[in-house]
């Protein structure tokens, strides 16, 4: 830092090393979606026992410690909260891999819930004190790389790992690589001054829970958006959750033709359907992914500071365009159109990731930051991430009798409303925003 000022470069570091963070949260969050199919053979857990462990099991204790932590990072060093977070999380990924049945695994992923309640919220915040409002949107959507790469890469190594070794042992890679990170993260992070970037007028006295919450109450488009970002999330989390089961079930045949172009090095030859649909799923998450997620972005800082209703009314567009995608990736008749489809649904789906997350962050003052954005993540996250996983599964077993595998097909067609769902809350929050701006 010059001055007090972190240079461009050591900014770039910060998203960097953010960015890394991020990535290996959500391969340990994500990771369990390519191996629920080993894990469900191994453990002889039904679907819905797939969705309370990948789901409801992360989602209790990373959405209610979310918010007290978060109160914490907007009095004390966010870096340390972070750096504790990752080793929480990191640790409670390998202990996964010993588990020797559904309960054990269940209170491991609650153990991952425990330490990932401290991993973004506090992200959020360091971010938007590190870049100008004008670089934000930008700024959090580069961070948010780590959700496609993070996903991508889980569901990658958890059907490589599994392909050469086996599930448990992937569950302990993946833990003991986080570990190494954490005191890489805490020796080079610095801590940034709240507020510096946002004027004079910019609050940093530490808030209380309550004075957040009345801040909140009044100011509808927060809901809005939480409500609108939380339908998506359902579908989205759900997709990450059951698409590599779905790909393996409904297209487990056609699978190893799709990738023939492949070198012989990167398919070991015990290689099944679960290693090419970890293969055709990463690439699906890393490319639209990537792509969805900067584009919103750009476009949320193009026309955002002019126009504050167009943080709603981007992703609000990307969530309509969804739908005749979702439908022909999900009645595909082969891998080549599943894939196309998919790939600019994924894209779409994420476009909101910029947007709504630098709205938030001009909402409230700077002393209020990481509790709104962790009052957001509770909202988000309980119903994303504990109902989403949990709707599809439970509705895919009650279709089992009638369609067989197929069953799985059906049920995550029924849930493409909610991005129509997700899309009528942003259209009606639009308005709102240019009122509720507070920085």
């Amino acid at each position: 830092m010059k001055d007090g000022s972190p240079t461009a470069l050591y900014r770039a570091y910060v998203l960097f090393i953010l960015v890394v963070v991020y990535t290996f949260n959500f391969i340990d969050r994500q990771i369990v979606g390519i191996l629920a199919v080993p894990i469900k053979e191994d453990l002889a857990l039904t679907d819905t026992q797939l969705s309370l462990m990948g789901g409801l099991a992360f989602a209790l204790f990373y959405t209610f410690l979310g918010i007290p932590i978060a109160w914490l990072a907007d009095r004390k060093s966010r870096v340390w909260i972070m750096t504790v977070a990752l080793a929480v999380w990191s640790a409670m990924t390998a202990a996964c891999g010993l588990a020797q049945n559904f309960v054990q695994l269940f209170l491991a992923r609650l153990g991952v819930g425990v330490g990932e309640a401290g991993g973004v919220a506090p992200a959020y915040s360091l971010i938007s004190d590190y870049f100008p409002p004008n670089q934000r949107a930008r700024a959090l959507s580069l961070y948010s790389f780590g959700i496609p790469i993070g996903s991508a890469l889980g569901i990658l190594l958890g059907g490589v790992l599994t392909s050469y070794l086996d599930w448990r042992t992937a569950f302990i890679i993946v833990g003991v690589a986080g570990l190494a990170i954490a005191p890489v993260f805490r020796l080079t992070m610095r801590e940034p001054k709240r507020g510096g970037l946002d004027g004079d007028g910019a609050v940093t006295t530490p808030a209380p829970i309550a004075e957040v919450a009345r801040e909140l109450i009044r100011k509808p488009s927060f809901w809005g958006l939480s409500l609108g970002a939380a339908s998506s999330s359902m579908m989205g989390y759900g997709l990450i959750f059951w698409l590599p089961s779905f790909f393996v079930r409904s297209f487990g045949e056609d699978l190893p033709g799709f990738f023939s172009w492949m070198p012989d090095f990167l398919i070991p030859e015990n290689a099944g359907p679960l290693l090419f649909a970890s293969y055709f799923y990463a690439t699906v998450l890393f490319i639209g992914g990537i792509a969805g997620i900067w584009f919103g972005g750009a476009m949320a800082d193009r026309y955002g500071p002019d126009r504050k209703a167009a943080y709603a009314l981007v992703p609000a567009g990307a969530f309509i365009l969804t739908l005749p995608f979702f439908v022909a990736g999900v009645l595909a008749p082969n891998l080549n159109i599943a894939f196309f489809a998919f790939l600019v649904l994924q894209a779409l789906s994420l476009v909101w990731l910029g947007p709504v997350i630098s709205a938030f962050q001009h909402l409230v003052q700077p002393n209020m930051r990481a509790t709104a954005s962790a009052i957001f993540l509770f909202i988000n996250n309980l119903i994303g991430i504990g109902l989403g996983n949990l709707v599809i599964g439970a509705i895919s077993d009650s279709l089992a009798a009638q369609y067989g595998d197929e069953s799985l097909r059906y049920a995550i067609l029924s849930g493409s409303v909610l991005y129509l769902v997700a899309a009528a809350l942003f259209i009606v929050t639009a308005p709102r925003l240019k009122r509720d701006w507070a920085t």
